[in-house]
């Protein structure tokens, strides 16, 4: 999938003194899992909320249900933006599983990451929308913590708030 990437734009920044953080941004579908599991192989330490609810509390709908979603993403947010520091402060390489879908949000932790002695990289996945329906039709019949259920109404209102990066230092990845 991500075969003609130019990993060096990513590992080159790499130092023991100023921990890079790669912020992983795009829809649902677009790849940011499969492209932070690749630098985990390389050593970078991989935080992801979904992971973080599933193993907190369980699948969705399943385990709990949906509408106590938001509370159990924002729980599990602190918890890793606390681990997030950590590793900065103990100098690993880190690679966030978010989608990072709007400015604001891209914004407090790229000040986090520098605030907390780290620097960053965002990394935009972009991926034609048809592309999308067709990964989460394949995604949606899995069952783990990445395999949350994305319906057409729920894709369309991702894709219709999800604020693109437009000069903020991001790579974009087409996808």
């Amino acid at each position: 999938m991500f075969e003609k990437v130019n990993f060096d734009l990513i590992y080159r920044e790499q130092n023991d003194v100023t921990p890079l953080v790669v912020m992983m941004c795009g829809v649902a579908g677009s790849g940011k899992t499969t492209f932070s599991q690749l630098l985990e192989k390389e050593g970078f330490v991989r935080i992801s909320i979904d992971e973080e609810v599933w193993a907190t509390n369980g699948r969705w709908g399943i385990d709990f249900p949906m509408d106590k979603f938001e509370e159990y993403r924002k729980d599990a947010e602190r918890k890793l933006r606390n681990r997030l520091i950590k590793l900065i402060h103990d100098k690993h390489q880190v690679v966030i599983d978010f989608s990072f879908w709007d400015r604001l949000r891209r914004n407090q932790y790229k000040k986090l990451i520098e605030d907390s002695g780290g620097k960053w990289k965002l990394i935009y996945l972009k991926v034609h929308p048809n592309d999308l329906r067709e990964r989460l039709k394949l995604r949606n019949k899995r069952s783990d913590a990445n395999s949350f259920p994305i319906s057409e109404e729920l894709l369309t209102s991702y894709l219709n708030g999800f604020e693109i990066p437009n000069g903020e230092g991001e790579i974009l990845i087409k996808n």
